[in-house]
């Protein structure tokens, strides 16, 4: 744990790429094989399963600190994480431990079939026995909540560096459904085993958001291809061995979700796998997300949920043909592989759509398809330039991304909670309302876009204009009026207002704007798409 904790540490103490792919590959090339595994499956977010609930972790924790509760919360309202909350306040002690991660983590399971006596115990135990960092780094496994600036990309090319072998090697196969449990370090990196590779995708390419001058940095607009960018979920489909896997870019297998691609066994030949996006087609026509997310949820999808929301895959990509990675090939080559493919499918039957590739002569042209996207349920458009490679993670250059301009709204702040991390001592977190009946509904929350001077503004304001508290929430004097962004909208009777929207920010405080003038809640429902 100690070497770990370490590791831990220096990853969080710098923002510097190179100093935290050093810190990993040296850890890679000295820290054990079972320790080795678990860090990668920490990092790549296969943690195991929180033990002990939150409520207990605080009444435990102020239980060894001889500390009232309602200190700790603010203490942890303060602080803004669980795990730094609780390594601050229980007593420091000299005791120390000898135990490697891997034990730590083994006994992190076991500790879920205990009651809750014999948790209790063991957590006071190692609060005692480990210092600060590791006391922290422990509850960090506990809560399940890592977040220290290591992308995946990133530890791939630190466990590249320590055992020599490619990085795109790599992030294949740390693709897929694997676990500690059911792997060892040698046979998870280091060997080669056909029969792994059955069901695994590969690494999904990612496209850029397009610059404010992209036009003249892409050159001849013939040189690309277009494309709607649907929203949906971004998928591949295997189909090897008479069996269909779905994958989805989070690296979780969902095949079971998503029922009707069993169809696509009877018209797509073994060795093939498509890329593309999962979309709910109620009706006959693509739907929006929203309606997507009551199948997302489920464990089970019921027979009626299929043939209420049912899904179709719309393709845009073909990564393997006859059992050979055709990545390398131009994307042109394996459009028009893929276009045969689907020309002899049924697709209303089967589920299984082209997403439709569109050429322009100018930039003037796109643009005007690129404003039309919301009529097609899409978010703007793709860029894809013709000759490029099917290449790993967000690369630059070759695939972009055009999106429709968002929707926008005046809105009232309304709520305010204190932040997390560096922002734990500012009120960030914002909830906002729109008029209705002469009353201030809520809507929407968000928490990013402004800048620092105008958070440290905002948080001053709050605290001297608090209406009631809650908790770590406060309700404020209706005043202030901000312009809210969003990607989209869809009616909900999951929410007070009747209408979910989709990654709310805010876009600019309205100091011009009196509260009088902010939207209305019908304004807002105009917006959603007939």
């Amino acid at each position: 744990m100690k070497r770990f904790a370490e590791l831990i540490k220096q990853l969080d103490s710098t923002n510097k790429t190179n100093e935290k792919v050093g810190a990993l590959t040296e850890y890679f090339l000295n820290a054990p094989d079972p320790d080795k595994l678990w860090t990668i499956a920490i990092l790549s977010h296969r943690r195991p399963k929180r033990p002990v609930n939150t409520t207990l972790l605080r009444e435990w924790a102020t239980e060894l600190s001889h500390i009232p509760l309602w200190l700790f919360e603010e203490s942890y309202h303060i602080v803004g994480d669980l795990a730094e909350t609780i390594a601050l306040i229980v007593p420091s002690s000299k005791g120390k431990t000898d135990k490697s991660l891997s034990e730590f983590i083994a006994e992190i399971i076991e500790l879920r079939e205990l009651p809750e006596s014999a948790k209790k115990a063991y957590l006071h135990e190692n609060w005692l026995s480990l210092n600060y960092y590791e006391r922290f780094v422990f509850n960090k496994i506990i809560t399940g909540g890592f977040r220290i600036g290591v992308s995946q990309k990133l530890m791939t090319r630190a466990l590249s560096k320590a055992t020599g072998i490619d990085e795109d090697i790599l992030a294949y196969k740390l693709m897929g459904s694997w676990t500690p449990p059911t792997t060892t370090f040698q046979q998870l990196i280091l060997e080669e085993h056909e029969s792994d590779y059955l069901s695994k995708p590969y690494p999904f390419y990612l496209a850029y958001a397009v610059e404010d001058d992209f036009q003249e940095q892409l050159g001849d607009i013939q040189d690309w291809s277009f494309e709607h960018k649907w929203d949906g979920i971004r998928a591949q489909v295997i189909i090897r061995n008479d069996e269909v896997f779905v994958w989805s870019r989070g690296e979780e297998l969902v095949t079971d979700k998503y029922p009707e691609f069993q169809k696509f066994l009877e018209v797509v030949p073994n060795g093939t796998v498509l890329d593309g996006e999962i979309l709910p087609f109620p009706e006959g026509r693509i739907g929006d997300f929203n309606q997507l997310q009551t199948r997302i949820g489920r464990k089970n999808v019921s027979k009626s949920l299929l043939q209420k929301i049912p899904v179709i895959l719309t393709a845009y990509d073909l990564l393997e043909w006859n059992g050979e990675d055709i990545r390398s090939c131009p994307f042109a080559e394996r459009r028009k592989l893929l276009e045969q493919l689907i020309s002899k499918v049924n697709s209303k039957e089967n589920h299984l759509y082209l997403s439709g590739s569109m050429q322009f002569e100018t930039w003037e042209a796109a643009a005007s398809e690129r404003e039309r996207a919301r009529e097609k349920r899409s978010e703007g458009l793709m860029i894809k330039r013709k000759d490029s490679p099917y290449l790993v993670g967000r690369k630059k250059g070759d695939w972009w991304k055009w999106k429709t301009n968002p929707f926008t709204i005046d809105a009232v702040l309304t709520y305010a909670m204190r932040g997390h991390g560096r922002r734990a001592n500012l009120f960030t977190d914002y909830t906002f309302g729109l008029w209705h009946e002469g009353q201030l509904v809520t809507f929407a929350k968000a928490y990013s876009g402004l800048t620092d001077a105008e958070l440290k503004e905002v948080d001053a304001w709050i605290k001297k204009n608090t209406l009631e508290r809650f908790g770590p929430v406060r309700s404020v004097t209706p005043f202030h009026v901000f312009e809210i962004a969003f990607e989209g909208i869809a009616k909900s009777s999951r929410h007070k207002s009747g209408v979910a929207t989709r990654f709310p920010r805010i876009l600019r405080w309205r100091k011009d704007k009196p509260i009088e003038e902010a939207n209305t809640l019908q304004d807002l429902k105009n917006l959603i798409p007939e």
